[in-house]
């Protein structure tokens, strides 16, 4: 008996590498020809070379002898499995979905679906969740201002940060006792724009609950009742089906997957879905035309590789099981090669391979047609047990039918004899005037008439949602609504929920989805809206017209002056001085009879720091005097029309008398200043800092010296005394009523 030659199976490896595929089946035959036994491992390397020179149907015959010698491996089958994919892949869907867009074709980690990737029910519309990309159901706004799903946001193990703009959440109660709360405004708007699908993603929510409790009854009436609803929900049939799977309902797991398929017929996950439950119910020649589709879709998807390799195998075998077997006789050495007689059912199920060479797909045998219409997800199965015309089920004879003839024009050694089948391919189910792909990617929509300006007005102003901010109670209201209602009060202006920490964090970031729909749906309304409060800052930021006047202490021009605001009318003042761009408000003394007096000075903040009961320390400085000319009042806090005050200047004679009287004062000053005890010394050092140097040019600022101030502000004078020089406008006064200031406390001054 001749045995295998090792130097010839070397050339033929060697072949196959330089993709000489034909020369490798030639050096396989011979070698085969020359055993007095047929070898199995031989006519497996056969069988692969054959695939990989598209010579499928002389393939499977090299399969078949192999396998009549003992039952095929999933792991002997690759070769055949990815060859089979890639020539669906290359024949029928080319290198594009139908939409233009590329088909991940060999990335991405294995089963997982790539971004670009058909499958999810909706484009990431303005109303979806993204993190399980799906209507939003009980809407809540995070801190960042981004809505998604509460049931999404519960898992706090694997959400810690915000699916939009990466930003770390806080812990999962959002800071209150009972947890994350649902946007109320929200909540209403997408029940009311979106009734059916609300209702519809309730019971879905509801069957999931069920379903993790395993009330699985339970849990498919309340599949049943949201398939009815939004019938044409991808996922929402893909979870039904695996229900039906965990029930072990294999039928109506096929039904599922079948409208499915149907539906979305570049979906990866619904092939493989359709092919599981086929799969199990014993349909093995169906299970691996899904199976094959999945790999021509997503190559590099292993684990559905391997169950193709796997179903292919269990179909070989079950040609041979319980069939009584001849002995294979091998043909004499040097004699007509005869093959192998194999049974009749793996005829029919493998022989009709390809059409005729030289035939085109629509002359074959097994010609390519439509799919039938997509039948109604709700309907229900009768009997236990479907068609193959009802599941869309094919043998394999059927998938392999539509591939290419091999290269070179081969004569196929076997004709296509055997039972006719009908074929789906995707591509011929995609057409871009279909209604699969027109709601592939289209956003949600709704009548115009549903949405009302009523449905997003202000509680607190009445007035259309400016600048939407949701608390974590989740109510929503205007951001400077909400500010000024805590400036009072740090409880929920509607719930009474305490938001101390809230307020402490001053996290007011705008509800985004709120905003968004705002500019969309009622842009008029907001730019009329906007119009209003632009109006508003306008006349807020007008500082001769109503100047905001803080009523508290002496404030000097170029002099520091800290303040700790705690009132709730000054923190609005505060506030506006800050969102008008203005940084400044006036400062003026009590005046018993008209509220505030008639000189002050103007003051700019420089910073704010504010504490978590809503106080704050502002460090201002002060930039120029002015008059009253006329007191007011607005939402609690005084302002005033004023006229802003300038020195007068000298020239000549006048000038040079006001330098000398200007190097004199400041001389005295200076002096004074010096002989303090040390400990007053330093306070004032650490409060108002040290005396400024001489101006050389004592006229240069509208207020006079710095150093002039300073000394006001330092100076053992009452408010009344420090107002009337802080109201002149001539520095000669001003300097004169310095130095008998300065001669009066050093006489006083205890030796």
């Amino acid at each position: 008996m001749l045995e295998v030659c090792s130097d010839m199976l070397e050339v033929a490896e060697e072949a196959n590498r330089a993709g000489d595929f034909d020369l490798a089946v030639e050096i396989y035959s011979s070698q085969l020809a020359d055993l007095q036994q047929p070898d199995r491992r031989l006519c497996l390397r056969k069988a692969d070379s054959l695939t990989r020179a598209g010579r499928i149907s002389e393939a499977l015959d090299s399969y078949c002898t192999a396998a009549s010698l003992g039952k095929l491996r999933p792991e002997e089958l690759p070769i055949l499995v990815e060859t089979i994919a890639r020539t669906l892949r290359e024949k029928e869907l080319g290198t594009s979905n139908g939409y233009g867009r590329s088909i991940s074709i060999g990335g991405g980690e294995d089963g997982v679906e790539s971004d670009g990737e058909c499958g999810e029910d909706d484009a990431l519309d303005l109303f979806s969740c993204r993190l399980c990309k799906r209507l939003l159901h009980e809407p809540t706004t995070v801190e960042c201002g981004h809505t998604f799903c509460k049931s999404c946001l519960e898992d706090e193990d694997s959400v810690k940060e915000c699916a939009h703009c990466k930003q770390a959440l806080n812990k999962k109660d959002g800071g209150l006792p009972h947890g994350r709360r649902l946007d109320v405004v929200l909540s209403g708007l997408l029940d009311k724009l979106f009734a059916t699908e609300s209702r519809a993603r309730k019971c879905w929510m509801e069957g999931e609950v069920l379903w993790k409790n395993q009330n699985l009854s339970e849990a498919l009436e309340k599949y049943d009742a949201a398939v009815d609803l939004a019938p044409s929900s991808g996922r929402l049939l893909r979870q039904r089906a695996e229900l039906h799977m965990e029930m072990r309902s294999f039928s109506q797991a096929v039904q599922d997957a079948n409208v499915l398929c149907r539906m979305k017929p570049l979906w990866t996950k619904a092939h493989c879905l359709k092919a599981t439950a086929l799969s199990e119910a014993g349909r093995n020649d169906a299970a691996l035309q899904e199976y094959l589709w999945c790999v021509a879709l997503k190559p590099n998807w292993t684990k559905v590789k391997l169950e193709a390799q796997k179903v292919l195998s269990e179909v070989f075998s079950s040609v041979f099981e319980n069939q009584d077997l001849p002995t294979p006789l091998h043909p004499l050495q040097g004699g007509v090669a005869t093959r192998l007689i194999k049974p009749p059912a793996l005829l029919r199920t493998l022989r009709p391979l390809t059409q005729r060479p030289g035939s085109s797909v629509q002359d074959s045998e097994f010609s390519v047609t439509k799919s039938p219409p997509v039948d109604g997800p709700s309907s229900r199965l009768s009997s236990g047990c479907l068609s193959a015309d009802e599941c869309g089920t094919k043998s394999l004879a059927g998938v392999l039918a539509a591939l290419p003839a091999p290269p070179g024009g081969l004569k196929r050694k076997h004709s296509g004899d055997g039972p006719s089948s009908v074929f789906n391919p995707p591509s011929k189910l995609l057409r871009p005037d279909d209604s699969a792909a027109r709601s592939l990617f289209v956003g949600r929509s709704f009548p115009a008439e549903l949405l009302d300006s009523g449905d997003m007005e202000c509680s607190l102003c009445m007035r259309l949602f400016y600048e939407p901010v949701a608390t974590p109670c989740g109510h929503t209201f205007c951001l400077k609504c909400l500010e000024r209602c805590l400036d009072h009060n740090s409880n929920c202006p509607l719930c009474k929920e305490n938001l101390s920490e809230y307020l402490a964090t001053r996290g007011y970031s705008k509800t985004l989805l709120m905003e968004e729909v705002l500019q969309r749906y009622l842009g008029d309304e907001l730019a009329e809206r906007k119009k209003i409060h632009e109006e508003e800052m306008k006349e807020l930021s007008n500082l001769n017209q109503e100047v905001p006047i803080f009523v508290c202490t002496m404030a000097f021009p170029t002099i520091t002056c800290p303040l700790h605001v705690f009132e709730p009318r000054y923190r609005l003042m505060i506030r506006r001085s800050m969102e008008t761009g203005t940084k400044q408000f006036g400062m003026c003394i009590a005046d018993e009879l008209k509220g505030f007096a008639d000189y002050g000075c103007m003051l700019e903040v420089r910073d704010v720091k504010f504490f978590p009961d809503g106080r704050s320390v502002v460090d201002t400085i002060g930039v120029s005097r002015f008059k009253v000319l006329s007191h007011g009042q607005r939402d609690g806090y005084n302002t005033a029309k004023i006229e802003y005050l300038e020195d007068k200047k000298v020239e000549g004679e006048e000038l040079m008398d006001l330098l000398k009287l200007h190097n004199a004062v400041y001389e005295q000053a200076n002096n004074w200043f010096t002989s303090l005890k040390d400990n007053m010394k330093s306070q004032i050092l650490s409060h108002f800092g040290s005396l400024p140097s001489k101006d050389p040019d004592p006229q240069a600022s509208p207020s006079g010296p710095a150093w002039c101030w300073w000394l006001l502000a330092v100076l053992p004078l009452e408010n009344r005394a420090q107002l009337t020089i802080l109201a002149m406008t001539s520095l000669k006064d001003r300097l004169i009523a310095i130095r008998r200031v300065l001669i009066f406390v050093t006489r006083k001054r205890p030796r």
